[in-house]
């Protein structure tokens, strides 16, 4: 099980009650709290400042966060074009780490265009904010490349659930929280991220893979603790990954995308079944 990130869960007084009776006892909730993510670009000597987005997250991992989200809404392409990304509120104030800053190097220009979005993102909903249709999708950097072929097993497919479960200090705490988690072919967890917003935990995820020079991750499952939804499969894309399963349902417009991206999609992943809802061409099953 991973160690949860300072500050991620809060206890509090709490009053059970239980049958004909009640008790004050202590009980643990994950933290939610505003992260606003601003970018810091131009020449050396017109620098300009902008903010992007206030999202609601869990806190730790900002960083992977932010550089995630910038990545996942096509914003930059590579961790290259990144100079540095640090906490940048006021010195001294409560709320400083609160806000992350990522810098680009001198003269490269983001794609703005590519994330027309208002101020304010829920942790429920990644695009949300979204002010167009036509901002809504975004364009892969590895869309062009070849993936590997990918051996998938059904056994190792249904004991991703329990390996997941096993590692979600967040959710063991709480039992409020999401994750996102990536696999290899034999079922092997590489990296898992927890938060409120089943999105960050995703950007987290890329961001991590991001700054470790790991991506595409087209040699990996990604295991999503709850629903598919279109923000997800979209995330995910944008990361090169061509294999997601989730223990919910995926919306219609998930299903969609996915076989528009030649994408794997499994929902409603349990011990022993699952639901295929796209195989694409590069994988080979034991079971179709």
């Amino acid at each position: 099980m991973q160690d949860l990130p300072t500050g991620s869960i809060r206890s509090v007084l709490i009053r059970k009650v239980k049958g004909g009776s009640s008790a004050p006892v202590s009980d643990v909730l994950s933290v939610e709290e505003p992260l606003e993510i601003r970018i810091c670009y131009g020449s050396e000597t017109e620098r300009v400042q902008k903010n992007i987005s206030v999202t609601m997250r869990t806190p730790g991992n900002d960083s992977e966060l932010a550089l995630g989200f910038l990545f996942t809404e096509g914003i930059f392409h590579s961790y290259k074009q990144v100079k540095d990304v640090s906490h940048a509120g006021m010195e001294g104030s409560l709320q400083k780490e609160n806000f992350v800053q990522v810098t680009f190097t001198e003269n490269f220009a983001p794609q703005l265009h590519q994330s027309d979005r208002n101020f304010y993102t829920t942790s429920s909903c990644g695009v949300c904010g979204k002010s167009a249709i036509q901002s809504i999708r975004t364009v892969s950097p590895f869309q062009n490349e070849k993936r590997p072929s990918l051996d998938l097993s059904k056994d190792i497919l249904c004991g991703l659930r329990e390996k997941l479960a096993v590692a979600q200090s967040g959710f063991t705490a709480t039992g409020g929280i999401h994750a996102s988690g990536l696999f290899t072919p034999l079922g092997e967890l590489v990296v898992l991220r927890e938060d409120v917003g089943r999105h960050n935990a995703l950007d987290k995820l890329i961001g991590h893979a991001l700054m470790n020079n790991a991506l595409p991750l087209n040699q990996h499952i990604l295991l999503l603790s709850g629903r598919a939804s279109f923000e997800l499969i979209q995330k995910a894309a944008m990361a090169g990954i061509s294999v997601i399963a989730a223990i919910g349902a995926p919306s219609s417009l998930a299903v969609e995308l996915a076989v528009e991206l030649n994408i794997t999609l499994i929902g409603f992943l349990k011990e022993d079944s699952f639901n295929m809802y796209h195989s694409g061409d590069n994988i080979n099953t034991d079971i179709l």
